[in-house]
């Protein structure tokens, strides 16, 4: 069941981080046409602008789940197995920490933006823009905590494996199947 939730977290956020990059090309590539027509769209550079930031928080999300933020892995696996582990339950302790707190300020703004809204879409409350930043921290520290098991497993084991090493691994493995 847990396998299942991870894929199924992993596909409905890979989906939606794919259809905030194309809505993001088309809204910029309207933008950029229509202004050369003359015709420039008032809307476009604030939408744009936070679509950009939707795709960052959840386009983060994402690579948290794969494991594909910066990390040390060498110096991870220089140490023993017993304190590869408890390393990295450190460093997840402050990475959710860390989301955690954004989670529960940016919920808060959220309160004190109440009644405001976009200034070229005035119907648009800034509410909803600006939910990506509690949403976000939430996901990504959803995605920390899925992807936890595996790299436990990791540090017990042969050691943490980086995603980029990972991605070929599992296109060598790939390659190698008839």
């Amino acid at each position: 069941m847990f396998l299942t939730l991870r894929t199924a977290f992993d596909r409905t956020l890979t989906a939606f981080v794919i259809f905030l990059l194309a809505s993001l090309a088309v809204i910029v590539l309207m933008g950029v046409t229509y202004r050369k027509l003359g015709i420039a769209m008032v809307w476009y550079d604030e939408v744009a602008s936070i679509a950009l930031a939707w795709l960052t928080y959840y386009g983060a999300a994402l690579a948290a789940l794969k494991r594909a933020h910066i990390g040390f892995p060498g110096l991870v696996n220089a140490m023993p197995p017993a304190l590869r582990v408890a390393v990295v339950l450190f460093g997840e302790v402050v990475v959710i920490g860390f989301f955690a707190v954004l989670a529960w300020y940016g919920y808060q703004v959220l309160d004190i933006l109440q009644g405001d809204t976009m200034v070229s879409l005035p119907w648009v409350p800034t509410q909803l823009t600006q939910s990506v930043i509690p949403v976000g921290s939430a996901m990504f520290i959803l995605a920390q905590l899925l992807s936890l098991p595996e790299l436990l497993a990791q540090a017990r084991g042969a050691g943490v494996i980086d995603a980029e090493q990972q991605e070929m691994e599992k296109e060598l493995r790939k390659a190698m199947q008839p």
